[in-house]
């Protein structure tokens, strides 16, 4: 069973330090470089950065990997910052609101494609095909397999949550909420109730059965769910003058 240990929101590893700022709900992460140092990160995340660092951009894995990422719902170019002779620093932030938070990872880990931020080099991040089993946080049919040992930053639409399974222990999540997970846990994918009338009715619809030994990290909050709350307000009229009113201004 792989190794996955939560890290405070400052801390250290080789050839960089972070610090976490403005958790849960509008945080982003300073990454301090040392000298050659480098950091990857989902493409459109950086919202600063020293001038010393070179940002590079390019397809990894090739056509294949780009498309795959693309189909997963990430970028199809992986962002690399790597610090001059002077060292540096580049900020990050996901896209949308709630926590990031440093892992320590040792092994191997399959993350939704909304739940990855950045990672050290030292930590290989494929795309693979999830089949039917794969509609997790950003309901794509691909997920993310993080292997190696070091530093990465996940996300998660609210507060990040763990749960860890015995072995032989069955747990059932919205695949809406499931952000990272233990390559060893068996999991399949289903309806939440027993029938479809039943799942529509209940507003729960694919969940995820796990069964342990293993780790499952959460988010508090569904973006799917979210984005459904609003539509009431989006597009309302406004009354007998019939504008259209948006929530975004």
């Amino acid at each position: 069973m792989s190794s996955f240990e939560l890290l405070p929101n400052e801390g250290a590893a080789t050839g960089f330090g972070y610090r976490v700022d403005y958790r849960p709900a509008f945080p982003m992460a300073t990454v301090g470089l040392a000298a050659g140092a480098s950091m990857a990160a989902q493409a459109g995340a950086m919202v600063s950065m020293s001038a010393s660092v070179e940002l590079t951009s390019k397809m990894e894995g090739g056509i294949m990997g780009a498309i795959k990422r693309s189909a997963a719902g990430r970028s199809a170019f992986v962002s690399t910052f790597t610090a001059g002779s002077q060292g540096g620093e580049v900020v990050l932030a996901p896209a949308t609101l709630g926590d990031v938070v440093p892992v320590r990872l040792d092994g191997e880990y399959l993350i939704a494609a909304s739940g990855y931020l950045a990672s050290e080099p030292a930590i290989d991040i494929d795309t693979r095909w999830g089949g039917s089993a794969g509609f997790f946080g950003s309901n794509s049919l691909f997920i993310l397999r993080a292997s190696g040992s070091g530093v990465m930053f996940l996300t998660a639409f609210g507060a990040l949550h763990q749960k860890q399974l015995a072995a032989g222990e069955e747990y059932i999540v919205d695949t809406g909420h499931v952000v990272a997970w233990d390559s060893t846990l068996k999991y399949k994918t289903k309806k939440a109730a027993s029938s479809l009338f039943r799942s529509v009715t209940s507003a729960e619809g694919l969940v995820a059965h796990f069964t342990g030994p293993g780790v499952v990290l959460m988010q508090t909050r569904n973006v799917e769910a979210f984005a459904g709350s609003l539509s009431p307000f989006i597009g309302a009229s406004s009354g007998s003058g019939g504008d259209t009113v948006s929530i975004f201004g």
